[in-house]
């Protein structure tokens, strides 16, 4: 997957936090959706504007981001 064409980061939208192109929804907010117990399903079908493919994106940059230990921090 490709998350590129799907995951964007600008400045001038949620002060530049990973978005879903095309939205104003943050990889953040739908890892945090996921947590809290929603399924791919439901997240689809609150937020119209995304699709099967763009959750996919949120997967694979996720996943990217901790291969790069982008995401860990000390204890």
């Amino acid at each position: 997957m490709e998350w590129r064409k799907h995951i964007i980061a600008d400045e001038t939208v949620l002060l530049g936090k990973p978005t879903v192109k095309g939205t104003r929804v943050s990889v953040e907010h739908i890892i945090g959706l996921l947590a809290q117990g929603w399924t791919e399903q439901q997240i689809l079908e609150n937020y119209p504007r995304m699709n099967q493919e763009s959750l996919q994106a949120v997967f694979s940059y996720i996943q990217e981001c901790l291969k790069d230990g982008l995401l860990y921090t000390n204890p």
